[in-house]
């Protein structure tokens, strides 16, 4: 496919990574897209489509996908887009993205990947949101929920436009800095992450915590503060000290980070 005159979904996860001297060179024409004939990752990606999303179908009950393949192409703001959506499920308004990876990734780590790809998709399909359908090796497969968010799109579609600026008039992106645009209010099955860095009681539990790690009674209080900090609305709540994430059962885990 020839990839110089627009953007797609890949396309914006390397922009939003900040990979943009590589991708610039694409669009311009100065290097050829990789050829992933012979990646196996990729090939095995293609391959497991149908099952994946067969296996998808399997264990949503009811559950029927259509559009399968479906192209999308039109221009966003100033920027001409294509996408190809792997599935729709419409009783859910909600596009399906399969997806294939090591058993080294987590799903939470999948879903922050392909979150620029799997927005924009959900804009062109102006669907609710998308579902990420994923096989991890051989041996395991899960899914994600994840919100159509408004307010990310339009603070990622400017990061976006100002790569592709930089194609329309040839010049060679150097020195670019990058925003951050933050993932933590987009539901992901209907919960959202929280940074707590600023939250003094968050904060003050966190150190409690981690300096009570040899101390049994001030460490169980410490965890059950943590714990009782975190909305019900809420899959994640951080700062710089530790994480408290809420597994697929609803249990809280608190991980210290590095």
């Amino acid at each position: 496919m020839n990839r110089k005159g627009f953007i797609g979904g890949s396309d914006c996860v390397k922009i939003m990574q900040g990979n943009w001297l590589d991708l610039w060179q694409i669009k311009t024409g100065r290097e050829l897209p990789e050829d992933l004939t012979h990646n196996l990752a990729v090939q095995l990606g293609t391959i497991t489509e149908d099952f994946n999303l067969s296996w998808f179908e399997k264990e949503h009950k009811g559950c029927i996908l259509s559009d399968h393949q479906r192209e999308y192409e039109k221009d966003i703001g100033n920027v001409p887009v294509r996408g190809t959506i792997d599935a729709f499920w419409w009783a859910k308004s909600s596009v399906v993205e399969a997806k294939h990876t090591n058993t080294f990734w987590k799903m939470d780590d999948v879903v922050e990947y392909y979150m620029p790809q799997i927005q924009l998709y959900a804009a062109l399909a102006q669907a609710k949101g998308a579902y990420l359908s994923v096989i991890f090796g051989n041996s395991d497969w899960s899914t994600r929920h994840v919100a159509f968010d408004q307010e990310y799109f339009s603070s990622m579609w400017a990061v976006v436009s100002d790569f592709w600026g930089y194609v329309q008039r040839d010049e060679e992106p150097v020195g670019i800095d990058i925003p951050h645009v933050s993932t933590d209010s987009i539901e992901v099955d209907e919960m959202v992450k929280r940074d707590a860095t600023s939250d003094n009681m968050f904060v003050d539990a966190a150190v409690t915590y981690i300096n009570g790690l040899e101390t049994n009674k001030t460490f169980e209080n410490a965890k059950k503060d943590l714990k009782n900090m975190v909305g019900s609305n809420e899959r994640e709540v951080y700062c710089d000290y530790l994480t408290v994430k809420r597994d697929r059962r609803g249990h809280l885990r608190i991980t210290k980070r590095n």
